[in-house]
C-alpha cells in the first residue's frame, strides 16, 4: 500500500489464566515491540494496542480449582502480565482488558451490527455435555482416540500427533477433560459465521494478494485451511463467564472468546482514544491507516481468515495489511509447556537478572522463530550476552569513553584531517542504516539486530586499527579524529539499538549525555559537536557466570525430574501389580547368595528368540549364565552392564548349555525387562543383602 498517515499495530491478547513465559515474547510482543519503536523513531502516527484476554472455559475451571471467582484469576494474571511488560520494556501504547465494561459494550454492538444484517446462521445442534459438571464442553475439553492414526489423546479440534482437524463427534471413546467421565449429546441453539459463503466471495483471493508481501509460513498455513474448506464456526456458546449474547432468549450464553477477543483491540483503542484525545475511528475505519497484527502461529487462523471475515461482513472497518506471525520458540531441545512447567517464566527471569532485561531482548531477537520453529538454550544466552555484548558493543563503548577521559578530559575532541580509512568507516553508518530499515520494514528482526551489532564491530575495529594508545605518543592532533570519529559511531549507536535495546540505549545517551535523538538523524558524523561534554565511564554490560546459568538450567531439570515423578504415579493407577506370594522366614531368605556381577560377553543361543548365552564375572569367578533376556535387549549393549545374580542356584542345563546362576530381573506391567542393578557403581562380588 502507498505509504499510510497512521499505524495500528497489534499483538494477540495473552490469555489472563497464567504468566508470561518465553514463547509468548517471542512470539508476539518483542518483534512488535521492535517494529513500533522503530516506528516512532521516525516520527509515525502509531497506536500500539494490547490487553488481557479474559473470558472463556479455562478462567473458569482454573477459579473452580482455586475455589475463587473467575475475576479474582484475570485481576490476578493481568497485573502480573502488565507488570512483566513493563519491566521488559513492552511499551503498549494501552494494555487493556476483555472484562471492561467498554470491551463488553463494543463486542456487544459489534455483534448486533452483524445479526441485524444476517450475517449469521442460527440453528441447533448437539454438542456434548458433562452431566457431572453440567456444562457444555468446548473442543479442547474432550479428548479420545484419533480415528487417522490412533493416539488416544486426541483433542476435539486437532490430533498433535498426526496434525489432523478433527470434530468432537469424530473422536472414538471420547471423554471429558474435565470430569473424566464420557460426555453426552445435547441439543443447543447457537449463532454461526458463515465461513463457507466468505472463502468463496472474496477470502481466498484476498489472501492470494497477500502472497508476495506475507511471510510464507503465513500465506501457507492460510492456504492449507482454504483448501481443507472452511465451514461455519459458532460464535456464541453455552457458559456464564463473558460478554452475554444480546439477542432475545439467549440466556446462558455468552460470545465464543475467539469471536470477542479480537474485538478487544478495538476496545483498547476506543479506551486509549479516549485517554488522549484521539479519534479511534481514524485508526480502524480510514483507509490511510497501516493495520498490522503479530501474533504466533497457533493464532494464525483467527488473525488471518476469521477476524478479517468478521471486520469484511460487518462493514466498516480496515482488513489488516501484514500478520507476520512467528513460528514456535522451544526451550533447550524440548516444546514450551506451562503444564510441565518447561518454561522461563518472565516474571521470575526479571527477578534472577535485575537490570539484564536487554540481555533477555537481545538474545530472543537473535533466535527469533521468524520461519520455522527456533530453540532457546541458557548456554546461548551466556554466550550472547559475554561474545557479544559484553566483548564487541560494550568493550567499543567503554574504550572509547575511556580514552576520551583519559586524554581530553571528556570533552568531544574537534576531528581534524579525514583518512580514507575514516571516511570509508564513516560512510558505512549509513550503509548499516539502509540495511538495518529494509530489514525492520520486511519484518526480519533477527537479521536487523545483525546489522545493528554491525555497527558496534565496526566501531570495534576503527579502534583497534587506528590504535590511539599507541598514536597519542606521536601525534595528539591525530588521536583527536580517531576519538571523534568513534564518538559519532557509540551516538548513532544510541538511536539504532533504541527498537532492539532501549534500556541500553538510554544508559548510553547517559553517558553521553544527550536527549533522545530520531531516527533520521542516524547516519550522521556530527552528532557530537567539539568541546561537548561526556560522562565518567560505566560498564554497559556485566559478564555473566557459568553459576548463573547452571542455576537456571538446574531449575529446568528439576522440573522435569517432577514430571517425571508425576507420570510415574499416574502410570501406577493403571499398573496391575500381581498379588504377594507366601511369606517366607528370615532364614530361608538368608539361603540365597545374591552379588554384583559384571556382563563380560553376550551371544544369542542358536535356535531361540528368548535365550542369551552371557559371561559374567561374579568376583569370585567367571561363569556362564543363559537368561531370557533376548527380546528385551540386544547382546552388544548390555556388554559391561553391571547386574545382580543368584550365585548359588543349582545349575542346569539349557540347550545344551550349563547355566550357573541368575540374573535378576524387574518385570513392568507390558511384561519389560529391566535389570535390577546398584545406584552407583560397586565391586564384582559385592552381596545383595
Amino acid at each position: 500500500m502507498k505509504k499510510p498517515k497512521r499505524y495500528l499495530i497489534t499483538s494477540a491478547l495473552p490469555y489472563a489464566n497464567g504468566p508470561l513465559h518465553l514463547g509468548h515474547i517471542a512470539g508476539a510482543y518483542l518483534p512488535a515491540d521492535i517494529y513500533v519503536r522503530y516506528l516512532k523513531l521516525k516520527g509515525e502516527d502509531v497506536a500500539f494496542i494490547c490487553g488481557s484476554d479474559e473470558h472463556g472455559v479455562p478462567i473458569t475451571l482454573r477459579a473452580r480449582k482455586e475455589g475463587v471467582s473467575p475475576q479474582d484469576i484475570v485481576d490476578k494474571y493481568h497485573v502480573m502480565m502488565k507488570k512483566s511488560f513493563d519491566e521488559l520494556g513492552i511499551a503498549f501504547d494501552i494494555y487493556h482488558r476483555t472484562s471492561d465494561p467498554l470491551h463488553h459494550e463494543t463486542a456487544s454492538d459489534f455483534f448486533k451490527v452483524m445479526n441485524e444484517k444476517g450475517e449469521f446462521i442460527e440453528k441447533e445442534e448437539e454438542q456434548f455435555f458433562d452431566e457431572q459438571e453440567q456444562q457444555f464442553l468446548a473442543d479442547r475439553y474432550i479428548i479420545g482416540t484419533c480415528p487417522k492414526c490412533s493416539f488416544e489423546n486426541a483433542y476435539g479440534d486437532q490430533c498433535e500427533k498426526c496434525g489432523t482437524s478433527l470434530s468432537p463427534k469424530e473422536l472414538i471413546n471420547p471423554k471429558s477433560t474435565i470430569s473424566g467421565n464420557p460426555p453426552v449429546l445435547k441439543t443447543t441453539k447457537h449463532w454461526y459465521l458463515d465461513l463457507e459463503k466468505y472463502q468463496h466471495e472474496w477470502l481466498e483471493k484476498w489472501i492470494d494478494s497477500h502472497k508476495s508481501d506475507w511471510k510464507a509460513n503465513v500465506y501457507g498455513q492460510c492456504k492449507s485451511w482454504l483448501n481443507s474448506g472452511l465451514q461455519p464456526r459458532a460464535v456464541t456458546r453455552d457458559l456464564d463467564w463473558g460478554v452475554p449474547v444480546p439477542v432475545p432468549n439467549s440466556e446462558g450464553k455468552v460470545l465464543y472468546v475467539w469471536f470477542d477477543a479480537p474485538i478487544g483491540y478495538i476496545s483498547a483503542t476506543k479506551a486509549w482514544a479516549i485517554e488522549n484525545g484521539k479519534n479511534w475511528k481514524d485508526y480502524w475505519q480510514s483507509d490511510d491507516s497501516r493495520l498490522i497484527h503479530f501474533i504466533g502461529k497457533d493464532n494464525i487462523v483467527f488473525h488471518c481468515l476469521i477476524f478479517p471475515a468478521m471486520l469484511k461482513a460487518h462493514g466498516d472497518y480496515i482488513l489488516p495489511d501484514n500478520v507476520p506471525a512467528n513460528e514456535f520458540l522451544n526451550l533447550e531441545g524440548d516444546k514450551l509447556s506451562t503444564s510441565r512447567n518447561w518454561a522461563v517464566w518472565i516474571h521470575e527471569y526479571l527477578k534472577d537478572f535485575p537490570g539484564k532485561q536487554d540481555v533477555l531482548r537481545y538474545a530472543i531477537c537473535t533466535t527469533l522463530p521468524e520461519q520455522k520453529d527456533n530453540d532457546f538454550t541458557w548456554k546461548d544466552f551466556q554466550i550472547r550476552n559475554n561474545s557479544e555484548l559484553v566483548a564487541i558493543f560494550g568493550n567499543f563503548v567503554n574504550r572509547t569513553i575511556v580514552l576520551t577521559h583519559k586524554y581530553f578530559e571528556g570533552k568531544v575532541p574537534a576531528c581534524g584531517e579525514l583518512t580514507q580509512f575514516d571516511k570509508d568507516t564513516l560512510t558505512e553508518i549509513s550503509v548499516i542504516k539502509r540495511n538495518l530499515e529494509k530489514s525492520i520494514e520486511n519484518f526480519r528482526f533477527r537479521e536487523a539486530i545483525k546489522t545493528a551489532m554491525d555497527l558496534a564491530r565496526l566501531g570495534n575495529k576503527y579502534l583497534t586499527d587506528t590504535e590511539p594508545w599507541k598514536v597519542i605518543k606521536t601525534d595528539e592532533e591525530r588521536v583527536k579524529t580517531i576519538l571523534n570519529v568513534s564518538l559519532q559511531i557509540t551516538a548513532n549507536l544510541s538511536i539504532i539499538m533504541e527498537p532492539f535495546i532501549p534500556f541500553t540505549a538510554e544508559k548510553l545517551r547517559r553517558f553521553l549525555n544527550i536527549e533522545k535523538l530520531n531516527w533520521d538523524l542516524a547516519g550522521n558524523d556530527d552528532l557530537l559537536k567539539s568541546g561537548h561534554q561526556i560522562a565518567e565511564a560505566e560498564l554497559l554490560f556485566d559478564k555473566i557466570e557459568d553459576e548463573e546459568i547452571e542455576k537456571q538450567i538446574q531449575k529446568l531439570m528439576d522440573s522435569k525430574a517432577v514430571n517425571e515423578i508425576a507420570n510415574l504415579s499416574a502410570d501406577r493407577q493403571d499398573i496391575k501389580v500381581d498379588p504377594p506370594k507366601e511369606n517366607i522366614t528370615y532364614d530361608e531368605f538368608s539361603k540365597m547368595d545374591i552379588r554384583v556381577g559384571t556382563i563380560l560377553e553376550a551371544e544369542r543361543v542358536p535356535k531361540t528368540d528368548k535365550l542369551l548365552k552371557l559371561k559374567i564375572d561374579t568376583g569370585i569367578d567367571q561363569r556362564t549364565v543363559v537368561s531370557g533376556i533376548a527380546v528385551d535387549h540386544k547382546p552388544e549393549e548390555i556388554i559391561g552392564k553391571q547386574v545382580s545374580i543368584l550365585v548359588n542356584l543349582v545349575p542346569r542345563t539349557i540347550k545344551g548349555i550349563e547355566s550357573k546362576g541368575m540374573i535378576l530381573m524387574a518385570e513392568d506391567a507390558n511384561g519389560k525387562l529391566r535389570f535390577v542393578i546398584p545406584g552407583e557403581k560397586t565391586s564384582n562380588g559385592s552381596g545383595i543383602k
